[in-house]
């Protein structure tokens, strides 16, 4: 029985087959849903962060959220765990511990043998055990693409929710991963990409935001939310949307991962990237021209992707020592939030 890649199954991988956000605007122009309406809730819609947040009383909050998506790997166990990791990431981007998840799962199972399905589901159930969460459930259906996520959700001390709204002028911006998912991803589908490149990709990809618990703590911590599918340039764009401030990005600083720039320059560029830079580019500001490189780093899909973290100044060299300390070794500032309103500026 011939058995087909997993990336075979689908057009698009990853965080790069989430709808652009230019289309979510659109589909949720008329939506009547908003925090207004429900005084619990203390985080929607309004500022694009990475959970709901609901109180359950003063020294607690519920975050709940939902990710999911179609291969970004080929080896099914891999495919679990990516999947897995940036479903948890968002109870971490809001500064939370995870507590349960549920399965999310949609399968061709007219074309999958059971003993792939399985794998992934492992690879997601052996994250979950890292994260110290059970799956206690799950819902599944028979798809004509493979897809697989989870439901996740979290508690808080409402005290230390990070919302995308909170930076403020002078303040100082981490981004704890390299850029280059989807790239490394794009290359493995066009069978470039080299066992030690495909190596450091999954090492990023499921590696667990878990510094994000340890940061909600810090007052000096502002906000922070992780980078997926619209890549850098366009989770920035919502931290500085939503605080009616400017950013100042030294792209020169920006980490990357192994050997992404190369397969770049191979031509191993996302579809979701290009469309990206057409949604965020009347955005950029810059006394240089772009290079497409350039262009494709900050637009690139990342699946799994690092926290974007912004602090006061005098704090980020601790914030720095905290993720280099928990094993993120390419965390780096890659620039300022500065007085201004809803661009992006490279230096």
């Amino acid at each position: 029985m011939f058995i087909p890649s997993l990336m075979s199954l689908s057009d698009s991988g990853g965080c790069g087959c989430k709808l652009s956000s230019d289309m979510l605007s659109r589909l949720l122009s008329n939506s009547t849903q908003n925090s207004k309406k429900y005084p619990n809730l203390l985080v929607g819609n309004e500022t694009s962060d990475d959970a709901a947040i609901y109180s359950l009383n003063s020294k607690q909050a519920l975050i709940s959220t939902t990710d999911f998506f179609t291969p970004i790997v080929n080896n099914p166990y891999d495919f679990g765990q990516i999947s897995a990791t940036n479903a948890i990431s968002d109870i971490y981007a809001m500064g939370g511990n995870p507590i349960m998840a549920l399965a999310i799962v949609g399968m061709p199972i007219e074309i999958l043998p059971n003993n792939i399905i399985n794998s992934v589901l492992q690879g997601g159930e052996f994250i979950c055990n890292k994260a110290n969460i059970p799956i206690a459930g799950g819902h599944s259906i028979n798809s004509k693409e493979p897809i697989y996520g989870l439901s996740v959700n979290g508690l808080i001390n409402p005290n230390y929710i990070k919302k995308n709204s909170k930076a403020k002028n002078g303040s100082i911006l981490i981004l704890s991963k390299g850029l280059g998912v989807g790239i490394l991803s794009n290359a493995l589908k066009k069978n470039l990409l080299d066992e030690d490149s495909y190596h450091y990709m999954l090492k990023s990809t499921t590696q667990l935001n878990y510094p994000g618990i340890i940061l909600s703590k810090m007052k000096t911590v502002l906000a922070m939310t992780d980078v997926t599918g619209f890549g850098l340039l366009g989770h920035l764009l919502e931290i500085i949307q939503s605080s009616k401030l400017m950013a100042r990005i030294q792209f020169s600083r920006i980490p990357v991962l192994k050997n992404a720039q190369k397969f770049a320059k191979m031509g191993c560029i996302t579809g979701a990237s290009k469309k990206n830079w057409d949604t965020y580019k009347n955005f950029v500001h810059s006394n240089k021209p772009i290079s497409i490189i350039e262009k494709t780093l900050l637009t690139d899909p990342q699946t799994s992707g690092g926290l974007l973290i912004v602090c006061t100044e005098g704090s980020s060299n601790e914030v720095l020592k905290i993720l280099h300390n928990e094993g993120f070794s390419d965390a780096n500032i890659i620039g300022e939030v500065i007085s201004g309103e809803n661009v992006v500026e490279f230096i």
